[in-house]
Order: structure tokens, then sequence, then C-alpha cells
């Protein structure tokens, strides 16, 4: 004979819950990371808890810019930006433009465990760089000093102040046909120059707009400003459109047309009489009656 089954249900354990989730914990001693529940169970988009875990899971020099995080998510910049901004806001990261011993500026981001502020106590600011020293010049030398070099492609971008305020214009509100071209300072001020090109072509602000913005990529692998410059780069400028004739040019005097009384040949003349050829004849015939 068969062995007995029971089908009832089996109880169970004491103490569980009977509904939501129940953890099976696995204690790990390697490949893990651990995460503040301050952040795990922050309120807000998801996409920036995620954002937040994977930089928290990468080690010291890993690019967390908005092209590398494009490239491991399948959100787009829109959605990876506006999550770096979430976490800046919250104090989890912060981004610093700093010098470096070469005297390039590079920005450098740094991730908190606990947002600064918030915690049982504040974390330790990161190291900043210390300044060069710059080496004493006589005063007799700096009189003599050469002029400065012209600036390099590396170099800083020039004030805004000193960009064409029409070019701005232009620039900053590339934003509103695309919201993806967000431009910061910096980067409209090195492309102002190439748009007052434009603009002092004849061309105006809406064609370079719609210059900008036609056909762009459904994902920028670089930055919208490299993009931006690259058009206005390769793109030909048009041929600049011919000045009006002045009303005090002379102009040739046409003639109306006459009919010939002899032969009722048509012929431009100022008032009636004969054409040419008639003319010829009438002064033969003269010439051999006075012969």
């Amino acid at each position: 004979m068969a062995d007995p089954q029971c089908n009832a249900r089996l109880r169970a354990d004491a103490g569980a819950p009977t509904t939501g989730v129940i953890h099976v914990r696995t204690r790990l001693t390697a490949d893990f990371t651990v995460i503040s529940n301050a952040l795990a169970q922050r309120r807000g988009s998801a996409v920036t808890i995620g954002v937040a875990a994977y930089i928290a899971s990468l080690p010291d020099g890993c690019p967390v810019t908005i092209t590398a995080l494009c490239e491991h998510f399948s959100e787009g910049e829109i959605l990876i930006s506006r999550a770096l901004r979430e976490l800046e806001s919250a104090g989890f990261l912060e981004r610093r433009r700093e010098r470096t011993p070469t005297g390039q500026v590079r920005t450098r981001t740094y991730f908190y465990d606990v947002p600064r502020g918030q915690g049982p106590g504040d974390p330790p600011e990161p190291p900043k760089p210390r300044p060069r020293r710059r080496p004493t010049v006589p005063e007799t030398r700096r009189e003599a000093a050469p002029a400065p070099a012209p600036e390099e492609p590396g170099s800083p971008a020039p004030a805004l102040a000193d960009a064409d305020a029409e070019a701005v214009a232009v620039l900053t509100a590339l934003r509103r046909v695309d919201p993806r071209l967000v431009l910061s300072a910096q980067e409209v001020a090195r492309l102002a120059p190439a748009v007052a090109e434009w603009l002092a072509a004849g061309v105006g602000p809406r064609e370079i707009t719609e210059l900008l913005t036609v056909r762009l990529p459904d994902r920028f692998r670089a930055r919208p400003a490299s993009v931006l410059a690259f058009r206005l780069r390769e793109t030909p400028l048009p041929v600049p459109p011919r000045a009006p004739l002045s009303p005090d040019v002379g102009r040739p005097v046409v003639l109306p047309f006459q009919t010939c009384d002899g032969c009722e040949r048509a012929f431009r003349a100022p008032g009636p009489g004969h054409c040419r050829t008639c003319r010829d004849r009438l002064s033969e015939q003269h010439l051999c009656a006075a012969g």
C-alpha cells in the first residue's frame, strides 16, 4: 500500500509576516556595497536611487559623467542629468571645479554615503589641491614682461559678458526647442563668436536655431555643445546678397520704336523718320544728283 499523504497547507513559521516582503538573508564577504537607508529608502525617483547605488559601487577614479552613465543605463541624458541634480541637492553628490597642479581646470565629483549636514556628524571635507606658488619676479623685469600669448583651444572660455548679446540669446533659447540643449556659461561663451559671425553674414536667429536643432541624434555621445560647435564650424556661410544699385547711378535710356517713312520697318529712334538703310540710300541718291 502507498504511504498516506497529507494535502493540508504547511503552517507559516512563527513570527513571520503574512504579507509583504520576506528577506532571505545571505552573508556576503565580497563584491557588495553598503548603502545607507537614508539613500535606499529615499522617496522620489527610482532612477535617482539606482544611479546613486551604481556610483556608490564604483571604485575611486571611475568616470561618472552623464555620457558614462548613459552608456551603462538605458535611460537618456535628461533622466540621468535630473538624477544627478537631485543627488546634489540632497547632499549625496558634490561637483567641484578644481585646478590641477599643471594649471588645468577639471571637474571632480565627490559622493557621500551620508548626506552632508544630515548625518550624526558631517563627513570630512574632501582634500583641496594645494595652490601653486608663483615665483617672485623683480620689479624691473615686470615692466619688460612680454605680452600674454593667445589662448589655446584648451584654455578657459572667455567671459560671457564679452560675448555678443544676440548670439547669447540664440544659444540660450535652444533649450526651448530641444530640452537636451542645456548649455553652461562657458559653452555659450565659446559658441557665441561663431553664432555672431552667422548673424553678421545676414542669417536670422530663426534660421540659425533651425540649423542647430534639425535632425539631432536620439542620443548624444558627447556634450551637446560639441555637436553645435561642429555644425557651426562645418556648415558653409551663405553668400551675402548683392547690394541694390544706388538711385543716383545712371541707367541707359531705351529709345521707343518708330516706323520708317520709306520702308515701314520698325527701328528705335527718339522721333519719326527713316531707318539706317533708307538714310544710306537717300544719301547715295543725293550724291549722285550732285555729281
